[in-house]
């Protein structure tokens, strides 16, 4: 009987909200899977399961996906990274992808899991906590009251979402908002949104977390998200 490869999400960065069921998951995959951008580096996912996880005695495998951005790209990285899974599916032997956040939200483990099924193997999705959602509660921030909607768009500087989000919704969370902080910033000031309607969340639970206003000296890293709410008062 051919394996299983599971989708596990593990949270925002704090060790201590990896849900039961993750934990359970990974610990009973004899192999597990860390998604890389590049050959040599750590996984950071694995960094921060290890204090609360047990690992030991499993076979890692580490698989690279460029963050470009592109879906053709991501593709490709899929391809090659489920010929080298499903070769350990076929031995009968589960396989669990650790990633961070949630994984049905902008994770790598989707493109992975088209190509898995298309070649005839069972996947499962393990859900973890959103960073934005980790985020919002460290800050204590509502991300919706009443009647209000939310618009979770992906930050690229060229991105029309970011534009329509601001001139249509109440409550935005910007993802992968990186060096695009100030673009968004600017763009706010261009249709009179306070500055103090934003909220920066960054490195949520991890050792240089940061959550607070726009501040433009600093240097904002990969792992940074944006909410912005036009009814902060």
């Amino acid at each position: 009987m051919n394996g299983i490869l599971y989708g596990v999400g593990i949270g925002p960065g704090d060790p201590e909200l990896i849900t039961l069921k993750a934990k359970k998951i990974i610990e009973n995959c004899e192999v597990l899977v860390a998604p890389i951008k590049k050959i040599g580096e750590k996984s950071t996912a694995f960094e921060i399961i290890k204090p609360v996880v047990n690992i030991e005695g499993k076979k890692i495998l580490e698989v690279v996906f460029t963050m470009s951005g592109d879906d053709p790209e991501y593709m490709a990285c899929g391809k090659v990274a489920g010929d080298i899974i499903a070769e350990e599916l076929k031995h009968g032997k589960n396989v669990a992808m650790i990633t961070l956040g949630d994984v049905s939200i902008y994770s790598t483990f989707m493109y992975l899991q088209r190509y898995i099924h298309s070649i005839g193997f069972k996947t499962e999705i393990i859900p973890g906590i959103p960073s934005f959602c980790s985020g919002a509660a460290l800050a204590g921030l509502p991300l919706t009251l009443g009647n209000e909607g939310l618009a979770i768009v992906p930050a690229n500087k060229n991105e029309p979402l970011v534009d329509e989000a601001l001139d249509k919704f109440d409550n935005m969370v910007f993802m992968k908002v990186g060096n695009n902080v100030k673009n968004i910033s600017d763009k706010m000031a261009e249709r009179g949104i306070d500055q103090n309607c934003a909220t920066i969340i960054s490195n949520v639970g991890m050792k240089n977390q940061y959550i607070g206003p726009i501040d433009l000296s600093r240097e904002y890293g990969y792992f940074t998200t944006m909410i912005v709410k036009k009814n902060l008062k």
